[in-house]
């Protein structure tokens, strides 16, 4: 979509609809595709229907919404404009009608290259440690973190990102004024200046239950793709992969233990076609640019029998078990080789450190 100077009647009328109009709503999405904002919401406030609209527009005055915004450093970035992040609209009707962002950086240039970490907020000491040491992998990286705000997963990975002097990006639930949780107080200013905080909600509106569920598919338009490091059977950030997978985003997940209930979900989806993924390297090989962004191969260790084949290897496999060893003779028996050819074999793996003599014997070392 090319960008487009919003008047500022319809950034107004923008502000108003996000005020009267709960996030996600397809059906005032479509009017806003096929009218401007500003018709949209005379036909809300005046339609046979509006009476929830017009209680909720009684209290609204979007002026003053768009001006504590700007007093608290906040603003709306609205679809069209030049710092609106054109992924977005894969969301068709359920776009969002704008988002209030908190924060100097500029949205769009972080979303072109960040990565959703999500998980349980009442996760383990393994989810918090794998989460924010993924998350400053990352942001060591320059990839963007974005998360949800919230305890136990969501904080770890911000946290994670800060820590190594990244940027993150919180989406909220609630107004980007608003500190939820409580205990977050700090971290949400923390993001406000190192990343960006950003909700299609206005200034002063409080989180939901179905508010939490909404957000979660702008995190999965937001980003290339989604991590899902810890996670029980019934998630949201299940949902969060979810809407990302119907995204054409990718879907990844941390395993973890068999016997852990917070790692069933994250199972379930890495059996349902999810990638498994256990550092930033494969993150990053997956969400970027195409052959340029793969991840080391990491072998195990190399050992001294690796390189041995043919009669080497005869002879060794031919040597017992136990500090008593065998002879030349049984040797020559066990590997079916010359006595000479098997003796030079016995003084090259004695070099290599792999058997030793003990009187007319050979034994494994």
């Amino acid at each position: 979509m090319p960008t487009q100077q919003l008047s500022d009647a319809e950034r107004v009328a923008r502000a108003a609809l996000s005020r009267i109009v709960e996030p996600g709503d397809e059906d005032v999405g479509a009017l806003l595709e096929r009218h401007g904002p500003q018709e949209v919401l005379a036909r809300l406030l005046a339609g046979p229907a509006g009476e929830g609209f017009r209680a909720r527009a009684l209290g609204a005055d979007p002026v003053a919404d768009l001006a504590h915004a700007h007093a608290l450093g906040a603003r709306l970035v609205c679809p069209g404009e030049a710092e609106w992040p054109t992924q977005l609209d894969d969301l068709g009707p359920a776009r969002p009608i704008g988002l209030w962002v908190r924060g100097p950086a500029s949205l769009r240039l972080l979303a072109l290259r960040s990565v959703a970490v999500v998980g349980a907020r009442a996760c383990t000491a393994y989810g918090v440690h794998v989460a924010a040491d993924l998350a400053a992998e990352l942001a060591d990286a320059a990839w963007v973190v974005v998360s949800g705000g919230a305890y136990g997963i969501d904080a770890a990975a911000h946290r994670g990102a800060l820590a190594a002097t990244g940027v993150t990006i919180g989406v909220l639930a609630c107004g980007v004024d608003q500190c939820y949780p409580r205990g977050h107080s700090a971290l949400l200013g923390r993001i406000a200046e190192q990343g960006l905080l950003i909700s299609e909600l206005p200034l002063g509106a409080h989180p939901t239950r179905s508010r939490f569920l909404l957000r979660n598919r702008v995190i999965a338009a937001l980003t290339r793709g989604t991590v899902v490091v810890e996670a029980a059977r019934r998630s949201g950030a299940l949902s969060t992969a979810r809407r990302a997978r119907d995204l054409r985003r990718l879907v990844m997940g941390v395993p973890g233990p068999v016997t852990s209930e917070l790692s069933c979900g994250v199972h379930a989806l890495l059996r349902s076609g999810g990638s498994l993924v256990t550092d930033a390297a494969e993150v990053i090989e997956l969400v970027g640019a195409i052959g340029a962004d793969l991840a080391e191969a990491r072998p195990g260790p190399v050992l001294p029998r690796d390189a041995l084949g043919g009669e080497a290897l005869r002879v060794l496999d031919a040597v017992p078990l136990g500090r008593l060893g065998a002879p030349v003779d049984r040797l020559v028996r066990g590997c079916g080789l010359p006595s000479d050819t098997v003796l030079r074999r016995l003084y090259e793996l004695g070099a290599l450190g792999l058997v030793e003599r003990r009187g007319g014997s050979w034994c494994l070392r």
